[in-house]
């Protein structure tokens, strides 16, 4: 994966924080955005966002969607009342790897160990080898169990990193069912680094209609009228009412050129709410 091409990240200090454990994707995407740069492992988004805000880190990568799974529910509610703002994207390629002990064979596995969505995105593996697959917290937990037990019959799916920090052996890579499974990340910090206008920036925003007819129509009729291409306009509920609906939309394109301001002055005449969450470059990965 590309690193994160924003230079101004780059000089923001300190360690860059993610929710889980050492060696968890949410690590690898950190280390393969920023090489070299220390990172925090935190035991939720909430805690990984609460240490940017107090100083612990001076990013916080937190994933948003899967290829695979869809929308990380957390993040949409979780980040308009964060005070943090989102300064770059990451996406991340997960490759599932199959762990053991070292000098472990494949006939000797029986149990399998991972976070729920890993155990459903390797299926095939499962029914090749004919393993009880056993649900845990976590990719690299699951893989720091294996470590732990020492027992050849425990097996773990988790990333070569998590491989590398619990001297687990890599008995086969890349075990997953579907090749394009990619998480994105959304970088946050402190402060806005929005960067100048051009063709390759993004803008994150939530919104949520007026009770009108054809509201969600008309607040969005502005970006076709102006030629403003959206990515992605995804729908969930406010408070747990179903009448509150919020929608999440990136868009390519910044607040400040001509046909997103057009745009985003129509998106606000019929919305009760309208909030930027951020401006900032797209990912090489994109092209």
């Amino acid at each position: 994966m590309s690193t994160v091409s924003q230079p101004a990240l780059l000089t923001v200090p300190g360690p860059i924080a993610f929710q889980g454990m050492r060696g968890a994707y949410s690590d690898l995407a950190c280390r393969n955005a920023f090489p070299g740069r220390e990172t925090l492992p935190c035991a939720t988004f909430a805690d990984a966002i609460e240490a940017v805000h107090d100083g612990r880190a001076g990013l916080a990568m937190l994933a948003c969607e899967n290829s695979l799974v869809g929308r990380v529910p957390d993040i949409h509610t979780l980040l308009p009342g964060s005070g943090l703002h989102i300064v770059g994207e990451h996406f991340q390629r997960v490759e599932h790897c199959l762990l053991g002990i070292p000098g472990t064979s494949l006939l000797e596995l029986k149990r399998l160990h991972t976070h729920a969505v890993a155990m459903g995105q390797v299926r095939g593996l499962i029914a090749e080898l004919g393993l009880e697959p056993v649900i845990e917290f976590d990719t690299a937990g699951a893989a720091q169990l294996v470590a732990g037990w020492g027992r050849k019959e425990e097996g773990a799916i988790a990333s070569e990193l998590a491989a590398e920090l619990h001297g687990l052996e890599i008995l086969r890579r890349n075990v997953e069912d579907a090749e394009h499974n990619t998480t994105r990340f959304y970088v946050t910090a402190r402060d806005r680094l929005v960067p100048e206008p051009g063709p390759d920036v993004m803008t994150t925003l939530l919104f949520r209609v007026r009770n009108v007819p054809a509201a969600l129509y008309k607040a969005l009729g502005g970006f076709a009228t102006n030629g403003v291409n959206m990515t992605r306009l995804e729908s969930y509920m406010e408070g747990g009412r179903f009448t509150a609906t919020m929608f999440l939309l990136d868009t390519d394109g910044h607040p400040d050129t001509v046909p997103m301001r057009n745009a985003l002055s129509e998106l606000r005449y019929f919305s009760d709410t309208v909030q930027i969450l951020g401006t900032y470059p797209r990912s090489p990965f994109r092209n």
